[in-house]
């Protein structure tokens, strides 16, 4: 841990820079390399959707068995698994959604597959099942029933909860992409829906910079709405130019204040101390070269512990005391001359 923190990334941080618009432009990297990849850049963990380590349509005993090689990888390079997300949304039933689906055999598939994903989870060492509800919306409003949506979010969650009574579900909330819109676009959304379910206690939020500027709000906020319910349970931090598609830009690139307020929270509410991660997802620009292609990942590191060296630099009896008069005037000069170096 470097000044108290673990951090993490997916294999797919690192690719081959294919986007809708045009094919691969450089070579994959094994699975095996992006691992050694983790370790040379100071990583401690590595984030999973279920079919990052196996396929999912291996018998039961060749699932156990591949999953049982991955973890061998992991143990022998100090590595652990963060989470398991389940990938729900690309399987040709799905086209219509998961469990908020119009079709019960994609409301089924969602089902059994989660459940799959959780035994997963077990095998490589987490409890953690992170839950992106990609196509849990609509593609205008009369395709679907939006109350029976949020009924069938809830069943769903519930199904899993009674599978595995030990793991825990953190929510990464998305207001639109690849939807027109999310059913529940939000932290406050997703934690409201939590309250409902047979175990509100196992359901918190993993929150991604992107995601919450793409719904018009500030990360930071959204962090410190579940910070006070003691529901920030994973991060995915990266940066944003605006209202666009989900960009995944390096940490701190775009906005370095937006990215300072993020780590001035996480840092005074000691995100971290319970084990949890700095996640990172961040995309490779398409420009980059193979043998360059994991900057991004290491910069965004080198940012974030930049910016906790400022934030822990800061005159803290100094902001309450302007926060007391109200100038706030006072407060943005005063950090940002800090973010300057001055």
């Amino acid at each position: 841990m470097e000044k108290g923190y673990r951090f993490s990334f997916g294999p797919w941080n690192i690719h081959t820079g294919a986007d809708p618009f045009g094919p691969p432009v450089r070579e994959e990297f094994s699975f095996d390399e992006k691992l050694d990849i983790a370790v040379k850049l100071k990583f401690d963990g590595i984030q999973f959707h279920d079919d990052d380590i196996v396929d999912v349509n291996l018998s039961l005993p060749e699932i156990e068995k591949k999953v049982k090689e991955i973890k061998k990888k992991l143990d022998d390079r100090n590595l652990e698994a963060e989470f398991v997300a389940p990938r729900i949304w690309e399987h040709p039933l799905t086209i219509d959604g998961t469990f908020t689906s119009n079709n019960p055999e994609a409301r089924r598939y969602a089902a059994e597959r989660t459940k799959k994903a959780i035994d997963i989870a077990n095998l490589i060492g987490t409890r953690n099942i992170v839950l992106w509800p990609a196509r849990e919306g609509s593609y205008n409003r009369e395709s679907k029933d939006a109350k029976l949506a949020i009924d069938r979010f809830i069943e769903y969650l519930n199904r899993a909860l009674e599978y595995d009574r030990n793991i825990r579900i953190l929510g990464e909330m998305k207001p639109n992409e690849p939807m027109d819109a999310s059913f529940c676009p939000t932290t406050g959304h997703f934690l409201a829906l939590a309250s409902r379910t047979i175990s509100p206690e196992r359901v918190g939020v993993l929150i991604e910079t992107a995601h919450s500027i793409l719904a018009g709000l500030e990360p930071s906020d959204e962090m410190g709405f579940a910070l006070s319910f003691g529901k920030l349970w994973g991060i995915h931090l990266n940066d944003q130019n605006g209202l666009k598609f989900d960009e995944d830009r390096t940490f701190g690139i775009v906005n370095p204040k937006r990215a300072f307020s993020q780590v001035y929270l996480l840092e005074k509410y000691g995100y971290g101390k319970n084990g949890e991660y700095v996640g990172l997802d961040v995309k490779v620009l398409r420009t980059q070269k193979k043998e360059v292609s994991f900057k991004h990942l290491q910069y965004s590191r080198e940012i974030f512990l930049l910016l906790v060296d400022i934030v822990r630099s800061l005159d803290e009896a100094k902001i309450e005391e302007l926060r007391k008069i109200q100038d706030y005037e006072e407060i943005d000069y005063y950090i940002t001359m800090k973010l300057l170096g001055k």
